[in-house]
């Protein structure tokens, strides 16, 4: 597949994207690979009362990758955490008006690896609110209310 199958928002993105990095003060970390292309895309987030004050990402991929993962971090600056849980590959496919069908997948990494750093942002939070853990078991239970919340959140209207 050549650049040349993607229109021009997604050419866009691919060869000026934006928010490229690592977070300097991130509070929340994701890391997300496909086994069946080899992409990998990290995003890290500084989250303050909820808001996305700060994402930046890292890809290793092909221009579908890169770009969706530039429109995951142009969409989500400034939000809520509520409305990134929500966030769908279809949303970003529909703001880069399409990719091509062996490309919608790259959107998914992006979307997963920012989920992924709000769980870590949200789990971290609960360790310091309720303090150090000692056993497996207190974690994981800690874990688990974590993704209940972020579940019940992404169902929110």
């Amino acid at each position: 597949m050549s650049v040349l199958d993607y229109n021009e928002l997604t050419i866009e993105h691919f060869q000026n994207p934006r928010n490229v990095g690592m977070v300097k003060d991130g509070n929340g970390y994701g890391k997300i690979g496909e086994p069946g292309c080899g992409d990998i895309c990290e995003i890290t987030v500084r989250i303050e009362n909820s808001i996305i004050k700060d994402i930046k990402f890292r890809v290793y991929g092909c221009a579908g990758a890169i770009a969706t993962s530039s429109v995951v971090t142009e969409i989500t600056m400034g939000k809520n955490i509520d409305f990134a849980l929500k966030l769908t590959d279809d949303n970003v496919v529909d703001f880069l008006g399409g990719l091509p069908e062996g490309k919608k997948h790259c959107s998914l990494l992006a979307i997963k690896a920012l989920h992924q750093a709000i769980y870590d942002y949200l789990i971290n939070k609960r360790l310091v609110n309720e303090g150090t853990v000692s056993t497996q078991d207190q974690f994981n239970q800690l874990a688990e209310q974590t993704l209940r919340e972020i579940l019940q959140r992404a169902k929110q209207n």
